[in-house]
């Protein structure tokens, strides 16, 4: 069976209580998520972050989800990926998604790079067997070394990066999400990071990407998704989106 995402009519509402004693912090958030914020039952208020997303994406698309910083990509995003439950609407997923928001959730800084790759791919729900044939490549792709017997609080941003990284681009994906290009380290395993990247989002059946990089979508995407406020105002292919985008 091909692989496809199918969302209909999908709405995304956060709740937030004990609204009378925030009244300043809301009336600013208000203005904040563009007065999408409604008053329910009781001292509770809800933000609709995202209303009325009708989508279909197919094996081979490659879609990009863009706009300003609160217009409701990475909701979006954690919505497909299964981390967020639609308030309202449908959400129908044929395939495994493989998810690269928030790659360090789960990280166990008392714990050593060792068992922390086992631990994140247990997240993953990956058999330990599974873990266990991969362990060695991870382990040469990060080029950690003996420091992975070692806790990870003791490393250094860079090396919680490769870490991370060498875990969460290990496995195949068939449906891929990731917020932005992932990268990782200093410059020498930023390139090689950028080729296993390149790699994975090649052999994904579909791959979903947040971005403001013009150029990665020119370069990756053929269809874009276009969200202002919680809502789409453009969806189409990335020719459609680019003459959209010189008409405006």
């Amino acid at each position: 069976m091909p692989h496809s995402i199918d969302l209909k009519n999908v709405d995304l509402d956060y709740y937030i209580y004990s609204v009378r004693a925030q009244s300043l912090r809301n009336a600013v958030f208000n203005l904040a998520v563009g007065g999408r914020m409604y008053k329910t039952a009781g001292d509770v208020a809800a933000v609709q972050a995202l209303s009325n997303i009708t989508f279909r994406v197919e094996e081979g698309d490659r879609i990009a989800l863009v706009g300003h910083n609160g217009s409701g990509k990475t909701t979006l995003l954690k919505v497909i990926a299964g981390i967020y439950q639609p308030t309202r609407g449908d959400l129908t997923i044929d395939g495994d998604v493989t998810s690269m928001i928030a790659i360090s959730a789960g990280l166990d800084m008392e714990a050593t790079g060792l068992q922390n790759i086992h631990k994140l791919g247990m997240m993953r729900r990956l058999s330990r067997k599974t873990i266990e044939s991969r362990l060695e490549a991870i382990a040469e792709f990060s080029e950690l070394g003996d420091f992975l017997r070692l806790p990870v609080r003791t490393y250094s941003a860079g090396m919680l990066a490769r870490l991370m990284f060498s875990v969460a681009t290990e496995f195949d994906a068939d449906i891929l999400v990731l917020d932005e290009w992932l990268s990782a380290g200093d410059a020498a395993f930023m390139a090689k990071a950028s080729a296993r990247m390149a790699k994975i989002v090649d052999a994904a059946k579909i791959v979903v990407i947040a971005s403001h990089d013009f150029d990665l979508i020119h370069k990756v995407c053929n269809r874009v998704c276009e969200l202002k406020a919680g809502k789409i105002v453009f969806l189409g292919s990335l020719t459609e989106w680019i003459a959209y985008r010189e008409a405006a």
